[in-house]
């Protein structure tokens, strides 16, 4: 059946999608996605997609929105070329911080993307590590969500640090944060903050637990402009820190983020490369884990109909 299975990428990541592929061991499809002098998208798909199972690789990454068009526009053409099956991976999730009324006269931006997304044909969606766990329910198609607890486990396991204690960097990711401890097997410390209006400026509140002469390791979703991580990083060292590591599974690192990591005294900042790290971003500070094994296995097991928990106990070993 491995000959029914196509996958294709748009500009957003295609080494992400390559990584993919090889790991398949199948040639990454033929598909010409560009952009027209008036700025609207083009896609062609170079090859016959009738009746195959076809993947779409596209995270929703800077620049956002012209990486959402290219998707959607590939999915409709994946659609439209009579495929048998079209599956969105979007390994990082666009807008998806905005998944709830919060505020007066706001929309809900994850919701309409998951419309977006469904419109345009897709079948189904891969991704990772979803800003907030109800995104899924904004879908009326399956959605397979992956974590990069994993990998991170796995890394950090190698590292062997000493008195290590895993740090969530705010109430609302406490719950990966503490599988994240429970499997290193090592205490949960959290930090509780508030993020004032619509800067995205977090203020940091309190540390709750005890990070004395310990060595911190702390769990964010994403890091966007860095402000969290060097407030988090500021108040363990002030609480007695020895020590501090970050990971995060969405490397956005947009604005002042790069110029932030290197000047906050944070060891190691490990993340995954659902998005792509490349040019400045690249520093020695930064560790980038491949999700291209993991993306693969999952494919594989969509396709061939195999069990995704199981998968997850493989990965585990």
């Amino acid at each position: 059946m491995i000959d029914e299975l196509k996958v294709f990428t748009g500009n957003a990541h295609p080494g992400l999608a390559q990584g993919i592929s090889d790991y398949l061991g199948i040639p990454l499809g033929k598909a010409e996605v560009s952009e027209f002098s008036n700025e609207n998208t083009f896609v062609r798909l170079l090859e016959s997609v009738r009746e195959r199972d076809v993947f779409v690789v596209q995270p929703i990454c800077s620049p956002v929105n012209r990486s959402l068009m290219e998707l959607l526009i590939m999915l409709d053409a994946v659609k439209r070329a009579s495929a048998g099956r079209i599956t969105a991976v979007v390994p990082y999730y666009g807008y998806g911080r905005t998944d709830k009324k919060d505020q007066p006269r706001v929309p809900i931006t994850a919701r309409l993307i998951a419309d977006l997304i469904t419109v345009a044909g897709a079948n189904r969606l891969l991704t990772m590590d979803l800003h907030a766990g109800q995104i899924q329910g904004f879908f009326q198609i399956p959605v397979d969500e992956l974590t990069a607890l994993h990998l991170m486990t796995r890394y950090f396991k190698k590292k062997a640090i000493d008195n290590l204690v895993v740090v969530a960097t705010d109430i609302g990711i406490s719950k990966r944060a503490r599988d994240l401890a429970e499997r290193l097997n090592v205490p949960l410390v959290i930090i509780e903050k508030r993020r004032i209006g619509n800067t995205g400026r977090p203020e940091t509140l309190n540390v709750i637990g005890d990070v004395k002469g310990m060595r911190a390791l702390t769990l964010d979703d994403e890091i966007d402009t860095a402000g969290s991580l060097v407030g988090a990083v500021a108040a363990l060292h002030q609480q007695g820190a020895k020590e501090i590591y970050a990971c995060c599974t969405h490397a956005v690192l947009s604005g002042p983020a790069i110029e932030n990591i290197q000047s906050c005294p944070v060891k190691e900042v490990v993340v995954t490369d659902t998005i792509p790290v490349t040019g400045n971003k690249k520093i020695k500070k930064i560790t980038v884990l491949s999700v291209a094994p993991l993306l693969g296995e999952a494919i594989h097991r969509i396709h061939t109909g195999l069990s995704m928990g199981a998968m997850f106990e493989e990965f585990d070993a």
